[in-house]
């Protein structure tokens, strides 16, 4: 049986409105949640780009069952990876046995503000093997020491380390990212569902290990509706090459965008209230391989998104059906209408019992 998770998009909401809708997905019955580890969002008019870190311990606090991961965050440029060690540490002994951290090689948009370059994508990857080996040294506890191709580790002791050390998922869109990922990685993950690097991932020693699509959708009341809010906010599911890796500003990624027209992103992602093409998207994933399946719903209408997953599509996945009313509506701080964010009225969690005080 396939899980299904949620994903808390960094780049369209403040941190307040993610450790909501986290504790909501919980509620919901999705299995898991992923998390979007970003400096800059993608374009100005997602608006919103807060500190995973700082998030993650929100959700710790808020949460109780709810396993969760980065994806994904680059451990090699815009932060050192004995810093990424330290912060990952902290958020696995907050939440036990439930928190992963998911790499990748990153992205020009977020890695060039700290002013280190960009460098080209086979060094990125050995980077980020370095990277690896680094955070597992420190996971390890007691002083260590490291001196390598691009990072060296001076006398660094973690204090705060979690009983078990996070696994870690390695983001593999191409064969070279595959083949680490099947070696070095505990799982891997691909923004979209493609048998064939599941079939890579498995002819490179990866067989036996989760693998976690993400799927990008836009429920609304009407497939109209839908297409509309996915164009204006996520256009890029329609754009193509190796723009993702490379642009620097998100102002450049409006203007790559500029192009794309309505009917792309329809083709691109599911859009509309149909739960069958919700649930066939899932299942494609299912018989691509995927073990995992992170559901992105764009826009600011989370709450319609849960309360339709929680009655017509998790049920289809080992999900029960919610009996619960609608909570009352109170003003929660969401981000997706403008750059800086404001204040728009939506349907919040209901209250949910929180975890006990952990070192």
């Amino acid at each position: 049986m396939i899980e299904v998770g949620y994903k808390l998009s960094s780049e369209e909401f403040g941190p307040n409105a993610l450790v909501d809708y986290a504790v909501r997905a919980e509620q919901a019955g999705f299995a898991f949640a992923l998390i979007s580890d970003h400096f800059h969002p993608w374009t100005d008019r997602q608006g919103q780009s807060p500190f995973v870190w700082g998030v993650l311990g929100g959700i710790a606090r808020a949460t109780t069952k709810l396993r969760i991961g980065t994806a994904v965050t680059c451990p090699t440029i815009r932060i050192h990876p004995a810093i990424v060690a330290q912060a990952a540490a902290t958020a696995a002994a907050q939440m036990p046995g439930r928190f992963f951290l998911g790499v990748g090689t990153g992205e020009n948009l977020n890695e060039h503000v700290v002013g280190r370059g960009w460098p080209p994508g086979d060094v990125r990857l050995e980077m980020l093997e370095e990277a690896i080996d680094v955070m597992r040294l420190l996971w390890r506890g007691g002083v260590q020491r490291h001196r390598g191709r691009y990072y060296t580790v001076r006398d660094a002791r973690l204090y705060t380390l979690p009983d078990a050390p996070p696994e870690i998922m390695v983001a593999a869109s191409k064969p070279g990212a595959v083949k680490l990922a099947a070696r070095v990685g505990d799982a891997m993950i691909n923004t979209e569902a493609e048998r064939e690097l599941v079939q890579q991932f498995d002819a490179s020693g990866g067989t036996g290990k989760p693998r976690y699509a993400e799927e990008t959708v836009c429920w609304a009341k009407s497939e109209r509706q839908a297409r509309k809010t996915a164009h204006e906010i996520w256009a890029l599911a329609a754009l193509q090459g190796s723009l993702f890796t490379e642009i620097a500003r998100p102002s450049d990624f409006e203007a790559a965008m500029k192009p794309i027209q309505e009917k792309a992103v329809a083709e691109a992602i599911v859009c509309g209230p149909d739960p069958q093409k919700h649930i066939d998207a899932i299942r494609k994933a299912q018989r691509a391989g995927y073990s995992h399946v992170c559901v992105h719903q764009v826009g600011p209408d989370q709450e319609g998104f849960f309360q339709f997953y929680e009655r017509e599509v998790l049920p289809k996945f080992g999900g029960k059906r919610s009996s619960a009313k609608p909570a009352d509506t109170v003003t929660i701080s969401v981000a997706g209408t403008r750059p800086g964010t404001d204040r728009r009225t939506a349907t919040p969690r209901r209250s949910a019992p929180r975890a006990g005080r952990r070192s």
